[in-house]
């Protein structure tokens, strides 16, 4: 069925003196394509993914006047996790780009909407390969099930279309899934999405932890997880090929079977190697070196699911194998709740491209690698979003690399924070944990389905703190904070050699923004969890990468917490204590701006 949809739509203009594009290099997108009109059809493919046969359910927008004779690229794009094609971001996608001149396939990813197969979380042979046979239609090598041919797309060659990919979260890994076992994609957008789930899920940010099973991030992974298994309240009436067992009825079995051991809370060296490493084979850090295509990745700075450490990991390794590539860390991501875009940001379900920032800076990537205009300015290679910005024109500030160490604090045993290694005062400092959560960073059922949430806490006697003198000019983090420790847990060292990973040291990293009044803000409700490789051993924490200017008068905080109740923590009581001296004494570097 072919539906003709009329949509005038206004020819953006952009200002010739647009500040945005003054003060930071902002490439502007020339006007949007006249769109009058697109015919949105409805259709089904029949696909072999990960030994099924089952249906993609898809919707093809083709714009008024491309034809076999007038062809045009293609933008490919599908739903975030739980969503379909027909949720407000995703067929977004396919009216907005139809709008611009772009031929767009949008389709629900298998095992959501009226898709089959099972959830299998993005993995190149199942999803990828699901959505190659997609790229087969738009380059003319095969039909929809009823028969329909894409002999309007711009081909490179017989089979090879110029198309491009957009999407976010699972809509976002499935990009560069795809790209690895075919390479005939020439443009991505993944947005806000992840480097490698076995870190989303369970991470462990000591650096040098490989091997070292993480600090399972309960909340975020069970409601996700219950959203898969839930969806015969969702869709009703399932495609067979989409029930697995009863043990586990709609994700691969793999996927049940490690959510299953995260939440068993016991962790034996074999069964839970094997277990991450499906959750990491099937993540872009393990195929990353089979990507070639043109990408920008749009992270988000409210993101406490996948947050700016997993783009930051996939644009190094691209990068350094010569993967062109550019990062953008936006504002909004998983989190948030209530709040969504900032005010002129990029909002996917109203498509705003013309009227923000990244919606330019994308224009301009598919403009650059599907519409072959080698005048395209696609920007800079790093851009960041700035709160403290009130001007939405204003609020990116870019560089050609990620901000280096700029600023080392030492932490004094009187819990201070030092500038001067000299400065630090000889002590120990004692906390140790309950055997129930006694801090709280977030809710984060409450950025899923956007309720409201309570105000970060730590309960006395369970943490430990360190805090600077007031900031004499406003102090810009951009990027990563590090975090060099010692303690000694008599406790943990007992059980340092245990079969069982459980056993080992878990505590959490954190840093706050404390005003003058004394109010502490918990930056974007960010923490740490470590699980100590090596008790007797000093280790490096790298924090989650944040954007935060620290104004004049305020203080850093930096904060080791025994617990915190969106993950699992220690097993059994653990008290940890910290020493301090001049001669040894640990360690907060921060990634500064313009240092």
């Amino acid at each position: 069925m072919e539906v003709r949809v009329s949509r005038r739509v206004p020819r953006f203009r952009a200002p010739l003196a647009l500040a945005l594009g003054a003060a930071l290099a902002v490439p502007l997108a020339p006007p949007a394509p006249a769109a009058d009109a697109y015919t949105l059809t409805p259709l089904k493919f029949t696909v072999r993914a990960g030994g099924r046969t089952c249906t993609v359910d898809a919707d093809l927008y083709r714009p008024a006047g491309v034809d076999r004779d007038h062809p045009a690229p293609a933008v490919l794009g599908t739903n975030g996790f739980g969503g379909s094609k027909s949720d407000g971001s995703t067929d977004t996608i396919g009216r907005a780009f139809a709008q611009r001149g772009y031929v767009s396939l949008v389709y629900s990813g298998l095992g959501f909407g009226r898709s089959g197969c099972l959830v299998s979380l993005d993995d190149p042979d199942i999803d990828g390969a699901a959505a190659s046979q997609l790229v087969d239609f738009l380059g003319g090598k095969r039909a929809a099930d009823d028969g329909t041919t894409a002999h309007f797309v711009t081909r490179d060659a017989p089979g090879d279309p110029r198309v491009g990919m957009i999407g976010g979260s699972y809509g976002g890994a499935v990009q560069l899934a795809t790209a690895a076992v075919d390479h005939r994609l020439d443009a991505l957008v993944p947005m806000i999405t992840w480097n490698d789930l076995a870190y989303s899920l369970d991470p462990n940010n000591a650096v040098g932890s490989t091997g070292v099973p993480g600090v399972f991030k309960w909340q975020w992974t069970n409601g996700f997880y219950l959203i898969g298994e839930g969806q015969p309240l969702l869709q009703p009436s399932l495609d067979p090929s989409r029930i697995n067992s009863l043990a586990c009825l709609h994700f691969v079995t793999e996927a049940c079977r490690t959510v299953h051991t995260l939440n068993s809370g016991s962790y034996p060296a074999d069964r839970t190697a094997e277990l991450l490493a499906f959750a990491h084979r099937v993540s872009p850090a393990s195929y990353l070196h089979h990507v070639r295509t043109p990408t920008l990745l749009v992270q988000g700075q409210a993101d406490t699911l996948f947050n700016l450490n997993e783009a930051t990991a996939t644009y190094r390794t691209l990068k350094a194998q010569g993967t062109p590539v550019k990062m953008i860390w936006q504002s909004w991501g998983h989190s948030g709740g209530l709040t969504g875009p900032a005010a002129g940001e990029l909002d996917l379900s109203r498509g705003n491209l013309e009227t923000s920032y990244v919606g330019r800076r994308v224009l301009a990537w598919f403009d650059r690698h599907l519409r072959g205009r080698a005048d395209a300015d696609t920007g800079p290679a790093f851009a960041y979003y700035r709160d403290w910005i009130t001007d939405p024109d204003r609020a990116y500030a870019t560089a050609s690399r990620l901000p280096a160490t700029g600023r080392t604090l030492y932490l004094s045993g009187d819990g201070h924070l030092v500038d001067r290694r000299d400065e630090v005062t000889a002590g120990s400092r004692r906390y140790t944990n309950w055997l129930t959560p006694t801090s709280h960073s977030e809710s984060s059922l409450s950025g899923l389905i956007g309720l409201p949430d309570t105000p970060p806490r730590d309960t006395k006697g369970t943490y430990l703190d360190w805090t600077s003198e007031p900031l004499k000019r406003p102090l810009d983090v951009v990027g990563a904070p590090r975090a060099t420790l010692k303690v000694v847990s008599p406790k943990a060292e007992r059980t340092q050699n245990s079969a069982d990973a459980a056993d080992k040291l878990v505590l959490f990293a954190k840093l706050y923004d404390v005003a003058p009044d004394g109010t502490r803000t918990l930056v974007r409700r960010l923490v740490a969890p470590v699980r100590v490789p090596d008790v007797t051993k000093s280790f490096t924490v790298t924090l989650p990468g944040i954007v935060h200017r620290y104004q004049a008068g305020h203080r850093l905080r930096f904060v080791i917490a025994a617990s915190d109740d969106a993950y699992f923590g220690n097993r059994g009581i653990k008290p940890v204590t910290v020493i301090s001296g001049p001669r040894n004494t640990g360690v907060l570097r921060l990634p500064v701006a313009g240092s």
